[in-house]
């Protein structure tokens, strides 16, 4: 507890934690306002039917803020596109690329584009959003009072201040308060759900579903689980370099050994948002059509199901390789260990150099995927065969850990660089140390 009692002695870290709590106490606080002209009841009890389809998905992004249509129902996935889709054609569109290699301006650049982006994704779902409530009933009742262009262009509207206002609540986070706001905001959204995932283990345990004896023991593999993501997202395979010395004027530089710290998991959680988006897909558009073949392709890939859990796995491991070379390219590493004259031990600089590093990069990738695919499939596995209870698993779980260490680092970094003992014990810091 010690390290927790630091942190009220240093005032700017402690009024930066208060920041992010207040901010994400008015996001929580939004998700509960409703956007007008829309019944409610019946859309609740629609989403309710949804929640294994891509609708649901979604709704857990948005914190529950689809469920009620609430002026943050659009969450802050709309910003989290338009930075996938930035970061691809930087890639593909050369102006973007050199962009990219400008420095700070460039990434303002950048920013500003994606915020342009985030703006036009928002009013295009928001309209799609409106029509599809237009044309829905459920249980006899409309889901939209009174339908026409006033309700879409309110609709759009609302939806996308509500968008532009997570995205700007998510930048104030991060610059006045602790850790990555965007983050934040998701992980915030997900951690809200854990409360109605205790209540209804508890209810299955009152009326003898369970028994204390099983609950025991999901407890027990939620521990193990949660340690396996935390090691495999603190893992990683350092390649040594050495830099060689070099005189600049007076002035001599280099000399020293380091690292290059490749991670395990270099996609984040990215492929298995992909990979279920694309897979549940299919059953929401069932839901809306009566077409026999759509039915068909909606029952093939059913939550649960082997066909389903066969693609889902080959699908995580396609975007962990795919978005791990977007993201990370060997060459660019090696031109710029070259240009500073660092190189790796017993290779040579240049092209065989960056053969080394996609090498192992393809190594780790694959072993991170395996990770990733075992992780998100894990709970639907142990509720589908074995009626568990299980929700501690898949992308949420991801989410919330790889959130957590990162904003558990950076409260250390500020209790480090004061003095201050971390919030691990001082004794194995100071082990690691040695």
């Amino acid at each position: 507890m010690s390290g927790f009692q630091n942190i009220g002695r240093i005032p700017e870290l402690k009024r930066r934690i208060l920041m992010t709590l207040a901010l994400l106490a008015v996001y929580r606080i939004g998700v509960h306002i409703p956007t007008p002209g829309v019944n409610g009841n019946a859309l609740a009890a629609f989403m309710a039917q949804q929640a294994n389809n891509v609708l649901g998905f979604f709704d857990m992004f948005a914190g529950g803020g689809l469920e009620r249509l609430s002026v943050f129902a659009l969450g802050i996935m709309p910003y989290i596109s338009a930075s996938i889709i930035l970061q691809l054609l930087t890639v593909v569109v050369p102006t973007l690329e050199k962009l990219s290699k400008e420095g700070e301006s460039g990434r303002r650049k950048i920013t500003q584009y994606t915020r342009y982006g985030t703006v036009v994704i928002s009013l295009i779902q928001g309209f799609g959003i409106a029509v599809a409530l237009e044309q829905m009933t459920g249980a006899g009742n409309h889901f939209v009072y009174n339908a026409g262009w006033g309700f879409r262009l309110m609709t759009m509207l609302t939806l996308t201040a509500g968008t532009s206002f997570l995205m700007w609540l998510g930048e104030q986070i991060t610059e006045r308060g602790i850790g990555n706001g965007i983050s934040l905001i998701i992980f915030a959204g997900i951690v809200a759900r854990l409360p109605n995932a205790i209540a209804s283990t508890l209810t299955l345990v009152s009326t003898g579903t369970l028994n204390w004896f099983i609950v025991g023991l999901l407890v027990i593999m939620a521990f193990f689980v949660v340690a396996f993501v935390i090691f495999m997202e603190t893992s990683q395979r350092r390649i040594p370099v050495q830099y060689a010395k070099r005189v600049v004027g007076r002035k001599m530089y280099g000399g020293q050994s380091t690292h290059l710290p490749l991670k395990v998991n270099q996609a984040g959680v990215i492929p298995p948002i992909f990979a279920s988006a694309i897979l549940m897909f299919p059953a929401t558009l069932s839901g809306f059509s009566q077409n026999y073949y759509m039915k068909w392709i909606a029952g093939l890939l059913r939550m649960g199901g082997i066909s389903y859990e066969i693609l889902y796995v080959g699908l995580i491991i396609f975007f962990c390789f795919f978005y791990t070379a977007i993201v990370f390219n060997p060459d660019n590493v090696s031109d710029n260990m070259k240009k500073y004259g660092g190189y790796i031990p017993g290779i040579r600089p240049g092209k065989k150099t960056a053969e080394y590093i996609e090498k192992i990069l393809t190594r780790i990738t694959f072993t991170g995927a395996l990770y990733i695919a075992f992780v998100c499939v894990l709970p639907t596995l142990l509720i589908t065969r074995f009626n568990a209870p299980f929700y501690l698993g898949g992308t949420a779980l991801l989410i919330v850990v790889g959130v957590s260490l990162d904003t558990i680092q950076q409260i250390e970094s500020h209790l480090i660089l004061r003095h201050y003992d971390g919030l691990v014990k001082k004794s194995a810091r100071m082990k690691g140390r040695r």
